[in-house]
């Protein structure tokens, strides 16, 4: 019994011996060369729509090419030019925001770039509610533009 044993881990070291992996490539990401990507509002009104730009920088030596530019919300509307971002140039996505509903809100916006990259922008903020109603009238204002003609 032992010999069989010792003749199965024998022909199994040789039969494994000539056996090589080699190293599956694995590609290298592109990463958009964003200047920022996250943008804090900071507190808004409610019902009072905002807008941040962000930049891109390209730095390489091949274009980079804004294929989509999809936000996870209705209330999230992104803005950005289809032509190729040439390099050494600058483009940007805008993105807007309604700030309908009152309390915190993050928000993604997901890029897609070159076929197959990805990245994702993301905005964030608290909205407040504002006033119901614009300030009562003034009626000393009235009174001093009569006074005044």
């Amino acid at each position: 019994m032992k010999a069989i044993f010792t003749f199965f881990l024998f022909a199994l070291c040789i039969a494994t011996s000539g056996q090589t992996t080699t190293p599956v490539a694995v590609p290298v990401g592109v990463i958009l060369p964003l200047k920022e990507s996250n943008y804090d509002f900071g507190k808004i009104q409610q019902n009072r729509p905002v807008t941040h730009t962000f930049e891109i920088i390209n730095k390489g030596t091949e274009p980079i090419k804004l294929d989509n530019v999809q936000a996870s919300c209705g209330c999230t509307t992104p803005e950005w030019s289809r032509d190729p971002i040439q390099p050494g140039a600058i483009a940007t996505i805008k993105v807007g925001y309604n700030a309908a509903a009152e309390g915190p809100f993050s928000k993604t916006i997901a890029v897609q770039f070159n076929g197959t990259q990805s990245t994702t922008l993301i905005i964030s903020g608290i909205v407040y509610k504002g006033p119901v109603s614009s300030a009562p009238l003034n009626s000393s204002l009235s009174l001093f533009k009569q006074a005044n003609q």
